[in-house]
């Protein structure tokens, strides 16, 4: 049986598969087969409805799986994760800045967004959100989007139809075809990786080259970046640094002497997050002002000192 014939006689089942591996990260766009979705039931209601609620449950299903992960191995995970899915490694930081603003409903608003969605459960617990907080919320951000894809496909089921129909006439060129747009899509999630990746070419200091500074006397301004929810459980903190309120970051500019070495660390894949910061404060006028490698984990596996203060926020 041709893969699209087998696809239109399984709605449901394709749709809820898809869902719940799009949320898995498996690099398969979900909206559009969700639209697809609905084109082919519009003229059966209750299947349409089945294939919603089918889907809904597969793609909590997905996150429950990397609420789980998350919750079990904390953040270190998410640099895992991120390279799993081939997301840029700035989403960790994004989403961590947005779950700080909006808290748990970003799981709704979040499963619209590409890399957020994926990213946004494993950090839900690694953030220790309680389960029955997160099924409410991720829940209704499954439903929202199961919904959407299917009423836009209702909306746009003659247009959906007659390209359904035209590429099962295609039969073995639609499935190259389908094939090339999934390799197109996959190669613009490893550009935009890559792209950001030459970002990270910004110097950065070492551990050791920090430590040297510090017992230097050289007195370095250290800038710990990570977001509020991500110190509230990790509060190790190299000796000495200042806390960063990245929703208030000119408040930091105005406070840091310009004619300082500045050190900023984080704890995010590739330094995501002190290189977006360090970035920022070099375009501010700032010259003397480094990433951190490794973060405050290179700095501890180093076996320098770290300590759990109130800290003073900058």
């Amino acid at each position: 049986m041709p893969l699209e014939a087998f696809f239109s006689r399984h709605v449901v089942l394709t749709s809820s598969v898809i869902a719940c591996a799009h949320q898995l990260g498996v690099p398969i766009p979900v909206l559009p087969v969700l639209v697809w979705t609905g084109a082919m039931t519009y003229s059966e209601p209750l299947v349409a409805a089945g294939a919603l609620v089918a889907s809904a449950l597969a793609g909590l299903v997905g996150d429950l799986v990397l609420y789980g992960i998350g919750r079990r191995f904390g953040f270190r995970v998410l640099k895992l994760i991120c390279r799993l899915t081939i997301s840029p490694d700035s989403c960790v930081h994004q989403t961590a800045l947005a779950f700080d603003r909006r808290g748990p409903s970003l799981l709704i608003t979040g499963s619209l967004l590409p890399g957020i969605g994926t990213i946004a459960s494993p950090l839900a617990g690694a953030l220790r959100l309680p389960l029955a907080t997160y099924l409410i919320y991720d829940g209704a951000g499954s439903f929202l989007r199961s919904a959407l894809g299917i009423a836009l496909g209702f909306v746009f089921h003659g247009q959906v139809t007659q390209l359904d129909e035209g590429l099962e006439r295609l039969s073995t060129g639609a499935t190259l075809f389908a094939c090339a747009l999934l390799g197109g899509y996959i190669a613009y999630r490893l550009f935009e990786r890559w792209r950001f990746a030459r970002t990270l070419q910004t110097a950065r200091v070492s551990v050791d080259e920090l430590y040297d500074m510090i017992s230097r006397g050289d007195q370095p301004i250290v800038l710990d970046v990570r977001s509020n929810d991500h110190r509230r459980l990790d509060r190790r903190q190299i000796p000495g640094a200042h806390l960063v309120d990245l929703n208030d970051l000119q408040a930091t500019l105005a406070a840091i002497p310009r004619d300082r070495e500045v050190v900023v660390y984080c704890a995010c894949p590739n330094e995501a997050a002190s290189v977006t910061v360090a970035l920022k404060l070099r375009a501010s006028g700032f010259r003397r002002v480094r990433p951190l490698a490794g973060g405050i984990d290179a700095w501890e596996s180093a076996g320098f000192a770290v300590h759990n203060p109130k800290g003073s926020a900058i």
